[in-house]
């Protein structure tokens, strides 16, 4: 009797049941995670900025160091080089003992404690569509807002002085004035 190659027979000559393929050759997807898991990861702006630097770094491996001296940075609204002792240590300690760990049993991370190194996991691509893709940094559309309005009154107040040339000067002013905030908003939106 021939035995397909796949099947195995124990010394009794009897067939032996395949086994069943492990977890991970099964499905190459992790499970989709609890929301839950997604927003507790989520709700803390110290794991989002984790999570965008990571995601960033082009090896793929990040030192937990230089990490925490960049979420510093941001935090304290500093350059890493103005950073004090204690800033750092501040972030370094919390991202070791709180942070990493939870994004690690989640699989959003890859924490290496003894190298103190961080990779994404793979269950990170699972938060894309809830997290921002905006820069760490602040928006500059307030500031594009705010110069508009602050120049437009001060046009304004030259015009009711009366030291335009031409009463359509104030005119076009108005109308560029108008012109520029609808701009703005239109590319805000795309931008959005």
């Amino acid at each position: 009797m021939d035995v397909p190659e796949t099947e195995r027979t124990n010394d009794e000559g009897e067939v032996e049941p395949e086994e069943e393929p492990a977890e991970s050759e099964q499905s190459a997807e992790p499970e989709p995670l609890p929301l839950d898991i997604v927003f507790e990861i989520l709700k803390n702006k110290r794991r989002r900025l984790v999570l965008r630097y990571v995601r960033r770094e082009e090896n793929g491996t990040v030192d937990l160091g230089e990490l925490a001296e960049h979420v510093a940075a941001l935090e304290n609204d500093k350059s890493v080089s103005a950073l004090t002792s204690g800033e750092r240590k501040r972030v370094y300690v919390g991202l070791y003992q709180c942070h990493l760990p939870k994004m690690d049993d989640a699989g959003i991370v890859e924490f290496d404690r003894n190298r103190g190194t961080i990779e994404l996991g793979e269950n990170a691509d699972q938060l894309d569509e809830y997290l921002d893709n905006q820069s760490d940094e602040e928006t500059v559309w307030p500031r594009y807002y705010l110069s508009i309005t602050l120049i437009g009154g001060g046009l304004f107040l030259i015009g009711q002085a009366g030291l335009f040339p031409a009463d359509w000067v104030q005119t076009v002013i108005v109308l560029a004035m108008l012109v520029a905030l609808a701009g703005c908003a239109v590319l805000q939106s795309r931008e959005d």
